[in-house]
């Protein structure tokens, strides 16, 4: 059957080349091609949070994507990557291109509705575990040139940390160094595999983009 200057095959063939195009120029900071990669592999989360939280120890139990949050009365929220680890403690992972979605009100709007959603009714408040909303963002958006900025509550007066068990970190996406979050961040703005320091993120980047049964998910 013949469609304009094109037949029906001529178009399928057309559009999936133009996907695999696409394909080829995703990275780690691209939210979806994160979230794929990222759904249901706990070892490579595993590796961005120790790296990011300098804890080499931290062990994920669960990891899950794009995870929608729902709020009956006001703004829902859907999180990128909420991940469990061995304490309980539950971290929050976005990815951010855009310097405007990677604002301080919308990292505290996303720890409060995680927090919302941790405690069963009636519930004694000192069950509630530790959080941690960590953005990646693709640009310095802090505009200080570090790798990591860790956000905590803390007395004015003397500076000493009010320990509520709620954190926020930004990751500095544009920094380069030979250090372990260096690294990191230049494995996620790569476009090929080969690049990479890490394997584990290497492999599933690879799979997603080499592999037949890979590249048919993502297109």
């Amino acid at each position: 059957k013949q469609v304009g200057r094109l037949t029906v095959t001529e178009q399928i063939d057309q559009k999936h080349q133009e996907d695999l195009q696409r394909l080829r120029g995703f990275r780690l900071l691209d939210d979806d091609f994160l979230t794929k990669c990222f759904e249901g592999d706990t070892a490579s989360i595993e590796l961005v949070l120790q790296i990011v939280l300098e804890k080499p120890d931290l062990k994920v139990l669960d990891v899950r994507t794009q995870v929608f949050v729902e709020n009956l009365l006001n703004r829902s929220v859907r999180l990128d990557i909420l991940a469990t680890d061995s304490t309980g403690a539950k971290l929050n992972v976005e990815v951010q291109r855009s310097d405007k979605g990677a604002g301080r009100k919308r990292a505290r709007y996303n720890s409060s509705m995680m927090d919302a959603n941790l405690l069963k009714k009636g519930e004694d408040f000192d069950k509630l575990p530790e959080t941690w909303v960590i953005f990646i963002t693709e640009n310095d958006v802090m505009g200080k040139g570090l790798p990591l900025y860790p956000i905590e509550r803390c007395f004015l007066g003397t500076g000493e940390r009010f320990e509520d068990g709620s954190h926020i970190l930004y990751v500095n996406g544009a920094y380069r160094g030979d250090t372990p979050i260096g690294k990191l961040m230049h494995d996620f703005s790569c476009t090929d595999a080969a690049d990479m320091y890490y394997g584990t993120l290497a492999d599933r980047v690879r799979f997603f983009k080499e592999s037949k049964e890979g590249i048919e998910i993502m297109c």
